[in-house]
């Protein structure tokens, strides 16, 4: 069970109502506000008390135990007060109160709540979410900073790390792997601001983004025989636009009897093969050392016998070591990359490679993208908050100065469902891809249907 704090968090309960209160909303709201503090002293006090009796528990046996106590500490409260209220209204205090013990306080409902997907505090009185890709307003408040900052420091410390004026940045990971951001004032001008990618509860598999309308079908077999047949691909995109989701489902296709190791800045991938090492990246600490940065790793994993190498995303000087990987016996690796196109990829690539200080010339540069990339697989967040696969490109070697492609698929709109949702989906071009001649020579056969243009 996570540690129960020793007090409850500094400030009094803010009247302020959500969107659309009332003054007779206001004043229950406060009402409730000052029964979760008072009941937060004494379950708090409580825990103390109890502290080596619940030692040995099972976390949820601890759990439990203390909402049983908190229980009936509400009950003597309001029988103290001489105060009645209904059962659902005890429910709404009680529940506040426990998810500020042994929770993130408001940002519990929201994290329990399956269709959301991303949590964003921008202050105590503005907390978003997104929703099948749209951005949503909710009722969800903070009292004030301070207790933003409360949640902030529950997130952060029990992972070694610290958040204040002079470290005002900080990420870290849920227990359930959900990744955190925090900024802090000065840095923040507006206060306190959170921001939280929740972890799905199940890793999403090709059949659920071809039901979702990211992947067409015969995209999906066409992907799969890519990875079986060890091509080097890249997934592109923008922010928020489903890369690490793809990049999962496509590292499942790999076969289970070869070595993969995973590499990331915040762990995400979840393989299912028995013969896999993730390995993750480690933020400085507080005297400044102990930094173990992307590119570290990915050069130490070429130490390790990997078939493959999954890096969760490039951003700087990794990248030509993930090429050079790629261009020496490492074939079938993959990492995804932020770019608007597969052509602003190649030029993002160069400017990485350019930035692992080896003075590569930039002809030189695009040869190592040209020789090691074969595959760019390019995602878009669509208006209506759909992700799709909207290009499918082949790498196809050097042209004079410039790394030649040919786009295989591209997503083209069919017009507005009932619901104002976009219709559609990613052709083929008709263009056979080059590539079909080395996935033949290691026995995968391409259905020559899938490249067929509509």
């Amino acid at each position: 069970m996570p540690p129960v704090p020793d007090h409850r968090p500094p400030q009094v309960p803010s009247s302020r109502p959500g969107p659309g209160g009332t003054p007779a909303a206001e004043r229950q709201g406060a009402d409730h506000g000052r029964l979760v503090l008072a009941l937060l002293d004494r379950v708090a006090e409580d825990a103390r008390n109890a502290a080596s009796r619940r030692a040995g528990m099972a976390p949820r046996a601890a759990a439990a135990a203390v909402r049983q106590t908190a229980e009936q500490l509400l009950l003597d409260l309001l029988q103290e007060r001489g105060e009645t209220l209904l059962l659902r209204e005890r429910e709404r205090i009680l529940a506040a109160a426990l998810d500020e013990v042994l929770g993130l306080g408001p940002l519990e409902p929201l994290l329990r709540d399956p269709t959301v997907s991303e949590i964003m505090v921008n202050g105590p009185d503005a907390v978003y979410v997104e929703r099948d890709g749209l951005i949503e307003e909710t009722e969800v408040r903070f009292r004030d900073d301070a207790h933003v900052m409360h949640v902030i420091e529950k997130i952060v410390s029990p992972l070694g790390r610290r958040v204040d004026e002079s470290s005002p940045m900080v990420d870290a990971r849920l227990p359930d792997g959900s990744r955190v951001n925090a900024v802090i004032p000065p840095v923040a001008l507006a206060g306190p601001t959170i921001t939280i990618r929740k972890f799905p509860a199940r890793a999403l598999e090709a059949a659920d983004l071809v039901r979702l309308g990211t992947l067409t079908a015969p995209l999906a077999s066409f992907l799969r025989a890519c990875v079986a047949g060890r091509v080097n691909t890249v997934v592109s995109g923008g922010t928020g636009t489903g890369k690490t989701t793809l990049l999962n489902v496509l590292s499942g296709f790999i076969p289970p009897r070869e070595r993969i190791v995973t590499i990331e800045d915040a762990a995400e991938l979840r393989l299912q093969q028995g013969h896999v090492v993730p390995m993750e990246a480690r933020p400085a600490n507080a005297e400044g050392r102990g930094r173990v940065a992307i590119r570290d790793l990915v050069i130490n994993s070429l130490r390790m016998r990997p078939d493959r190498i999954v890096v969760g995303e490039v951003r700087g000087g990794e990248a030509l070591d993930m090429l050079q990987a790629m261009n020496t016996g490492h074939e079938g690796s993959m990492t995804t990359a932020h770019a608007n196109s597969p052509r602003d990829l190649l030029a993002r690539l160069e400017t990485m490679v350019l930035m692992a200080g080896t003075d590569l010339p930039a002809r030189a540069a695009r040869q190592q993208i040209a020789a090691g990339l074969d595959l760019i697989v390019h995602l878009e967040r669509l208006p209506d908050g759909s992700r799709r696969v909207v290009t499918v490109t082949e790498v196809v070697g050097m042209e004079g100065d410039t790394v030649a492609l040919q786009d295989l698929f591209v997503w083209s709109a069919d017009g507005l469902d009932a619901d104002g949702r976009l219709l559609g989906r990613c052709r083929a071009t008709g263009i056979v891809p080059r590539l079909a001649d080395a996935l033949a020579r290691r026995g995968i056969r391409l259905d020559g249907s899938i490249f067929r243009a509509a």
